[in-house]
C-alpha cells in the first residue's frame, strides 16, 4: 500500500503507540517491525521533505536515477539483512568497482595485485606481490597501518607508495586530517587487498534495489499502522522535560503537544541537535555534491573514480553504472568534503571519532539514560559509522527488544488487572 502521509498539525499523539524520528533505515525498519509484528500505531516524523534519509534517490531532468546524498551500494555477509530488505525490493546483481585516478592512470581500489603491476611494472610487482603473500597470506586484506608497521625495506616501499598515492591526499580531503589522525576503524575500511579481485566489496550479498531506494522505503513504510509526517523536526515539536535545572540533569519525559509521550521513542538523528547543542556541537564531516550531465553513453570507466593525488573533490560517481540504466545521456556527481559547521544548511555525514568527541557524545547520551522509552539508534544517534546492513540488523534487534518489553508489561497488566491507562 502507499505511504500514509499526514500534516503534523493534524496529529493527535494519543492515537499512536510508538514514535520514530527519521525515515532512513534505522527508523523505517523499526517502524515497519513495530507496526507489522506488534500491531502498534506508529508515527514517523521526518525533518526532510521526503522519506529514505540519505538513501533518497530520484530522477533528474535528464531522466537519470541519481542518489541525492552520495552513492549507496548495498553489500553484506548477513543474509538476514539482505533477505529482510528483499521483502520490499528486487535486488540487482550489481558489483561495485572503484578506480583511483593516479595522474591520469587508473588503478583499482582497494590497492591490489593489479594495482601493483600498474604502479611498479610486471617484473618488480611479481617480487613485491610474493613478499606480500609470504608476509600476510594470499587473498588477505591488510590495513595501511599494518603495512606501514613492517620493517622490510620492500614492504616499506609498497607502504610508502600507497600512503602517498592512495591514502594521504584523499584522506586529507575527506577528513581534513592525515591518515595517522583518523580513527583506525575508518582507515581499515579501505584496505590493501592481496588479491586480483577488483571489486570494491567482497561480501556474499551485493546489489542495488532495481527500482531505487526511495521505492524500497515507500514499500517498507507503506503499512496501515504507519503515518509519516514530513518537514517535521524533532527539536521543534518535542518539549523536553528535565529532572532538574543543572545542564547535565537527565531527561524526565518528552512531551508532544503538551502531553507526555510514554510509548517507545526511536530517535535516529544527532543527539546534540536534539538538545540544541547545549554542550557544544559534535564534529562531523559534511558533503557537497555537484552534478553534470553529458550527451554520451558513459563518462567514466566504472561506477566511481577516486581522485587520490589531484583535484579538490574526492570522487566522481556515475549513476548509470550503479542502476543499470541505458541510454545516450549520463549524469555524474562530483563529491566535495567539508567541515560540518551549520546545521541549518549542511547535513552531518561522517562522525569524527576520537576520545574527545566520544566523551562529548557520552555526555549527551547520559541525558537520556533515565528515559526508558527513549532509544537512540543508527549512525547519527550513536555517533558511529555503520554500513547499511549493520543499521538494518540493529534496527531489527531494537524492535525485538521493544516488542519483548511491551509484551512483558502487558503480561504484568493482565496478571494484576491493570489497564494501560492505569500504569
Amino acid at each position: 500500500m502507499a505511504v500514509n502521509y499526514a500534516d503534523f498539525r493534524d496529529i493527535v499523539p494519543a492515537d499512536y503507540d510508538a514514535l520514530i524520528v527519521g525515515s532512513g533505515f534505522a527508523g523505517a525498519v523499526t517502524a515497519r517491525e513495530l507496526a507489522e509484528r506488534g500491531g502498534m500505531k506508529v508515527l514517523v516524523i521526518e525533518k526532510r521533505p521526503h522519506i529514505a534519509g540519505n538513501m533518497y534517490d530520484e530522477y533528474d531532468e535528464a531522466g537519470i536515477l541519481v542518489h541525492r546524498y552520495g552513492p549507496h551500494i548495498f553489500h553484506t555477509n548477513n543474509k538476514q539483512a539482505y533477505d529482510y530488505l528483499a521483502r520490499f525490493t528486487t535486488w540487482s546483481a550489481y558489483q561495485h568497482c572503484v578506480l583511483a585516478d593516479w595522474y591520469g592512470t587508473y588503478m583499482p581500489v582497494p590497492f591490489n595485485k593489479n594495482s601493483m603491476e600498474i604502479a611498479f611494472g610486471d617484473e618488480k610487482a611479481a617480487r613485491l606481490i610474493q613478499k606480500l603473500v609470504d608476509t600476510f597470506g594470499d587473498e588477505r586484506k591488510v590495513t595501511i597501518n599494518e603495512l606501514r608497521a613492517q620493517s622490510d625495506p620492500e614492504l616499506q616501499e609498497i607502504a610508502d607508495f600507497i600512503y602517498q598515492n592512495v591514502f594521504l591526499y584523499y584522506t586529507q580531503k575527506q577528513w581534513g586530517l592525515t591518515p595517522d589522525e583518523v580513527d583506525p576503524s575508518v582507515t581499515a575500511r579501505v584496505p590493501v587487498f592481496v588479491s586480483r579481485d577488483n571489486r570494491y566489496f567482497q561480501d556474499a550479498y551485493q546489489g542495488m534495489p532495481e527500482s531505487g531506494y526511495t521505492e524500497l522505503f515507500a514499500n517498507m513504510l507503506g503499512h496501515e499502522n504507519i503515518t509519516v509526517c514530513l518537514n517535521t523536526e524533532a527539536e521543534s515539536v518535542f518539549d523536553l522535560v528535565f529532572a532538574g535545572r543543572d545542564e547535565d540533569a537527565p531527561l524526565a519525559e518528552i512531551r508532544l503537544k503538551d502531553e507526555a509521550f510514554t510509548g517507545p521513542i526511536v530517535y535516529t538523528g544527532p543527539l546534540d541537535e536534539l538538545f540544541l547543542g547545549r554542550f557544544g556541537r559534535l564534529p562531523y564531516r559534511s558533503l557537497d555534491f555537484v552534478y553534470e550531465t553529458f550527451q554520451e553513453d558513459y563518462h567514466l570507466p566504472c561506477g566511481t573514480v577516486n581522485y587520490t593525488v589531484t583535484e579538490d573533490y574526492t570522487r566522481i560517481t556515475e549513476f548509470k553504472w550503479l542502476t543499470g540504466q541505458r541510454g545516450d545521456v549520463t549524469t555524474i556527481m562530483r563529491e566535495y568534503s567539508r567541515a560540518y559547521e551549520d546545521p541549518a544548511t549542511q547535513i552531518p555525514y561522517y562522525a569524527i571519532i576520537n576520545d574527545e568527541n566520544d566523551a562529548l557524545y557520552e555526555r549527551y547520551r547520559r541525558l537520556t539514560d533515565n528515559l526508558e522509552n527513549f532509544h537512540p539508534l543508527g549512525r547519527l544517534a550513536e555517533y558511529r559509522y555503520f554500513n547499511m546492513d549493520k543499521v538494518v540488523t540493529d534496527a531489527l534487534a531494537a524492535s525485538e527488544r521493544i516488542l519483548a518489553a511491551r509484551e512483558g508489561r502487558e503480561a504484568v497488566d493482565a496478571a494484576s488487572g491493570a489497564t494501560p491507562e492505569a500504569r
